[in-house]
Parts: structure tokens; C-alpha cells; sequence
């Protein structure tokens, strides 16, 4: 009986090696199967889809991400090619948000622009360069010798999209009529990023929008000077660029006080400001001045720390503001 109840208890313990066995085994396997499934198929790739409003037929958009303190704007033609101008400051939240907005818009085509070597506009890009085919990247003159810079330009050249330098005299057009029109710089003019940041005119269906970067009053008084002297000065062949005929402004150095002049803002007479900017941050953007100015030119000013995400469609010579899903501000 003795040895019943030994013979007995010892296949109970083989029994409970072998399942404790078992479940190791059966641990390594999901381990093992959960880093190659993350080594072939990153986790980001699971992140769902933002709720943006499907693009109507014969539709320009304009998308004003919120991305902190930084900048983050995206073109989206009526065929569905993008055009990604800058890219936020490339932290975890920053990068996923743009990802997600960008998986919901579904483009046929990626292009990125980056105005100034500044980390909080090119620091996602790399992220972006990684998750999306990108046709072309147009890149400042003015770089920057930083190694977060160093390894944009990597991620970029490992991308195999077409570099183009970012001066006046670029043209991105597109089959629909629409382009965008690079005014500044015209040479890698300043040791200042933000004055030789690049300032791009957007045009469509009558519908224009100046989208400034980060310069300065004193960028701002010398195309008012030089447009004063050659109106013409940064037209593109029949693609005409008109200062006063602005209707949307992408407000420069996301609203900061030395910036966005009363010279430069009447000569616009933009009536639509987007401004992006850091919820509480410690620059204390948008200055209280510059926002005077802005509403003293008679323009309604739209914030990203205040409504997040911003959409502007353009379509039948007008346009509307509204949140990505569609419903109206």
C-alpha cells in the first residue's frame, strides 16, 4: 500500500513538472512569436485611423496638425497627393499623432517640405520617411550640423525620395491647377534659421493661403520691400503670386511677437489666421501682441493649443474651417 501511495504521488508530480514544462514551453513560443511579429510588423502599424472626413471630388485641403510646440502642416491635393510641410519635434506622442492622421487620409503619393533645420519641424520626419514611400523631399539651404539633423538626412537619403533644395524659383504643382510656390528664401541668405526659414504661397481655385515658417519682421519688410519694387517678383510663369489677394494665413514663429508685423499683416489682408502652438508652453505662444495685431487686420485667428487638429477645404473658389471630421468651427 506503501508503495501505491509513493507510485501515486510521484506521478502527480510528474505530472505537475511536465505542465509547468509545458507552460515555459508554450511562454518562449509567444515570446518568441511576439518579437518576430514586431521585427516584421511594427507596432505602429496597429495604431487606428483618426476620423477624418473623406475628401469630397475637386477638393484642396489644408490640415493644420496639432503637434505642440511646433509645426506640422499638411497639403492635400484633390487627387490625394500630399504634401507634408514639417513635421513636429519626432516625440512619441508627436509621431504616432501624425501617423494616425496620416493613415486616415489614404494618399496616393507623399512628398515632404521642411522650412527650416529646426528640430521641432523636421523631427518626425524620419519616423515619416520609415513608415511612408516618399516621392520627393525638399530641404532647406541652410541645414544644420546637429546630430538629430545628421540623422534626418539619413533617414532621407535611405528613403530613395528625390532631394531638392528649398529656394525661391521652386514650384510644386499638381494636375488639378493647384500649387505651391516657394517666395523665400532666394539663397542661403541669413545665419538665422527662422529669417531663412522657406515661406510658401498655396493657390487653388482662386483660394490662396501664405504659409509663413518662422521668419521675422525682418524677413516680412524685405519681400514687402522687394513685391513694393517688382510685383512680379514671385510669379511663376502664369502662376501668379499676389501678396494682397492672401485669404489664409499659416501665422510665422507659431505666433511670436516679432513676427507677424502690422506691415506685412495689412499688405496680406489675410481673413483667416491658423496659428500652431504648445498648449501652456514656455515661450508663452502666441504673444498677446501679435494676436492684436492679427485681429486689429481683421483676421479670425484659429489656434491649435486651443482647438487641436484644424482643417480648411478648399473647393469652388471658397473655402471652409471646420474640425477633421467635418464639423464646422
Amino acid at each position: 500500500m506503501k508503495h501505491e501511495r509513493r507510485d501515486l504521488g510521484e506521478r502527480k508530480h510528474s505530472k505537475a513538472f511536465y505542465l509547468k514544462l509545458a507552460c515555459l514551453l508554450f511562454a518562449v513560443l509567444l515570446l518568441v512569436a511576439y518579437v518576430l511579429f514586431v521585427s516584421l510588423v511594427p507596432l505602429r502599424t496597429l495604431l487606428p485611423a483618426y476620423s477624418v472626413k473623406k475628401r469630397g471630388e475637386g477638393e484642396l485641403r489644408l490640415h493644420f496638425l496639432s503637434v505642440g510646440q511646433g509645426d506640422s502642416t499638411i497639403v492635400e491635393f484633390p487627387d490625394g497627393e500630399i504634401i507634408i510641410v514639417d513635421a513636429g519635434n519626432g516625440n512619441y506622442e508627436n509621431e504616432n499623432h501624425i501617423y494616425r492622421y496620416l493613415k486616415a487620409l489614404k494618399p496616393t503619393a507623399v512628398s515632404i517640405v521642411l522650412t527650416h533645420a529646426e528640430s521641432d519641424h523636421f523631427g518626425g520626419f524620419a519616423r515619416i520617411c520609415k513608415d511612408f514611400s516618399i516621392t520627393r523631399a525638399y530641404l532647406p539651404a541652410l541645414g544644420s550640423s546637429s546630430s538629430a539633423y545628421t540623422d534626418f538626412l539619413k533617414s532621407v537619403k535611405a528613403s530613395g525620395a528625390e532631394q531638392i533644395t528649398l529656394l525661391r524659383r521652386v514650384l510644386i504643382t499638381n494636375p488639378s491647377g493647384a500649387f505651391i510656390a516657394c517666395i523665400s528664401p532666394n539663397g542661403a541668405e541669413e545665419t538665422d534659421k527662422n529669417e531663412d526659414s522657406a515661406v510658401l504661397f498655396v493657390s487653388f481655385e482662386g483660394v490662396n493661403a501664405m504659409l509663413a515658417g518662422d521668419i521675422g519682421e525682418k524677413r516680412e519688410s524685405a519681400l514687402l520691400r522687394e513685391y513694393a519694387v517688382a510685383p512680379d517678383a514671385f510669379d511663376y510663369g502664369t502662376r501668379l503670386v499676389r501678396l494682397e489677394d492672401t485669404h489664409i494665413l499659416k501665422v510665422s514663429h507659431h505666433g511670436s511677437a516679432s513676427s507677424s508685423s502690422e506691415e506685412w499683416l495689412k499688405t496680406l489682408g489675410a481673413e483667416t489666421a491658423v496659428v500652431s502652438s504648445g498648449k501652456g508652453n514656455t515661450y508663452a505662444h502666441p504673444a498677446a501682441d501679435a494676436m492684436q495685431r492679427l485681429s486689429d487686420a481683421g483676421a479670425q485667428i484659429y489656434r491649435t493649443d486651443e482647438l487641436n487638429d484644424i482643417m480648411i477645404t478648399v473647393a469652388d473658389g471658397g473655402y471652409v474651417v471646420s474640425h477633421p471630421n467635418g464639423e464646422e468651427i
